[in-house]
């Protein structure tokens, strides 16, 4: 659980210099409406006191600006302070200018508004709450709202109350569509950061796999060079004695890094497994799915199947290009399919002269129809939804875990950016289906690319 003042002191989105500017404005704007009003207009009003009030935002903003740099970022107390002292200077401009009959009591949804963007939904509470105390203190205790010398205006008190209705229900509805729309984006702004995230991590991965196989490549030629003369100084009668037992030594560590590098060059994304650097038939990339899970911790078994009984222009698999985001999309979804199957999860490929479909399919207790039309959005943890009972506790005897609901999301932003469409269902005879469509013009790859495949580091050149 996270600590309550750890998260108030956390440094939010937003810098000091954004609430400084949007102080100046308010400023330059009371300022203006104040000269207008008493020299344009003529009106008598308490000019000192007001000009007074003005001015304390105006040294404030100074202070601030001096104070701090301008790269500096508030933390939530700070913000709800600052936000909270313009609630209370604006509440003293209208109790010295007519209070609630004063047009610009609406400017009392601003700052609320502001809090609701960029704060929790508890302070933009207490500032709507302070605000509301403010808005019903000054339909009671005001001074007279400005006009001509010698005459007072004074409007009916239901007019008064329709104003403190108005501003009262506008502070409510306004702020919380404003923290929903917020807290929306700001939701979808963390999880697509975790997505780029992920898709970097595995892309270092894939190119440093490359990187070993290159090695082993350009290293394997010279250590098998140092091993031929090693062994045929060895063999010449001109080594003896001490000379003859360094060349042993030499040559038995030339190929012991031989053997290191030959184990380097079998792992995947090697130089003898191209088709994970290039393209590969479907069936050949599901075949390669490695779900980040403990073999040890599951007796789920994972079987990939394809469609037979096809057309003879749609009997050869679909060639597919290898990339970070498909593969890591595609082990998303398996470990996700793992966790909760009793005992098999299938990959099932389809696909015909238009369009390339994988399905993903397993035995568990499938999606929970109270999530079945958010899954795939971010921080959703199915796994508190769609585990209960029994099926909850058997989960926790397999040691998982609930997770903060990114994976689906992650995998299914990823393979929307290759051009698929991703759906989620139960299956009428149990369990969930994850299906996967491309259309074959965005995901394969034309087969005159598939010589890529067989030598994409050019070994064999």
């Amino acid at each position: 659980m996270v600590d309550g003042h750890a998260k108030n002191m956390a440094p939010l989105r937003i810098r000091l210099r954004t609430l400084v500017n949007l102080r100046w404005l308010a400023v330059a704007g009371q300022a203006a409406a104040v000269i207008f009003v008493s020299f344009g207009l003529g009106f008598t009003m308490p000019l000192y006191p007001v000009l007074a009030a003005i001015a304390a935002s105006g040294w404030l903003n100074v202070i601030l600006t001096l104070r701090y740099p301008a790269s500096k970022r508030l933390t939530g107390t700070e913000a709800r302070l600052y936000l909270g002292y313009d609630l209370l200077q604006l509440a003293v401009l209208l109790y010295l200018t007519g209070g609630l009959q004063n047009p610009f009591a609406l400017l009392f949804l601003a700052p609320v508004t502001i809090s609701a963007t960029i704060l929790s939904l508890g302070a933009t509470v207490q500032l709507g709450g302070f605000a509301f105390i403010c808005v019903s203190l000054l339909v009671f205790w005001h001074e007279p709202l400005p006009w001509r010398a010698g005459e007072r205006l004074d409007l009916p008190p239901l007019y008064t109350g329709g104003i403190w209705a108005a501003i009262s229900l506008g502070l409510v509805f306004l702020s919380a569509y404003a923290w929903r729309v917020a807290a929306e984006t700001r939701r979808i702004s963390d999880a697509l950061a975790e997505t780029q995230m992920s898709l970097a991590r595995q892309q270092q991965l894939s190119a440093l796999g490359a990187l070993a196989a290159a090695a082993a490549h350009e290293l394997g030629s010279p250590l098998g060079t140092i091993s031929v003369v090693a062994r045929e100084l060895e063999q010449s009668g001109a080594a003896s004695g001490p000379v003859r037992e360094d060349l042993t030594l030499l040559r038995e560590q030339a190929e012991r890094c031989r053997e290191i590098l030959a184990r380097l060059s079998h792992r995947p994304g090697s130089a003898e497994h191209p088709d994970m650097l290039a393209v590969a038939p479907i069936n050949e990339i599901l075949s390669e799915v490695h779900p980040d899970i403990d073999p040890g911790d599951t007796d789920v078994t994972i079987t990939v199947r394809t469609a037979t009984h096809r057309k003879p222009d749609e009997e050869a698999p679909p060639l597919v290009r290898r990339s970070p985001e498909l593969a890591h999309a595609l082990a998303n979804l398996v470990e996700n399919a793992v966790e909760f199957a009793e005992s098999k999860v299938i990959l099932h490929a389809d696909w015909n002269a238009a369009e390339l479909r994988v399905r993903i399919l397993d035995d568990g207790p499938g999606f929970a129809s109270s999530i079945m039309g958010l899954v795939g959005e971010p921080y959703l943890t199915t796994r508190r939804s769609r585990m209960a009972g029994e099926i909850q506790q058997a989960g926790l005897r397999r040691g998982q875990k609930g997770g903060m609901g990114l994976g689906i999301f992650i995998a299914k932003d990823l393979l929307e950016r290759t051009g698929a469409q991703v759906s989620f269902a139960n299956r009428k005879s149990g369990g969930a289906a994850v299906t996967i469509a491309w259309p074959r013009s965005t995901i394969e790859v034309p087969a005159h690319e598939e010589t890529d495949r067989l030598d994409p580091l050019g070994i064999g050149s």
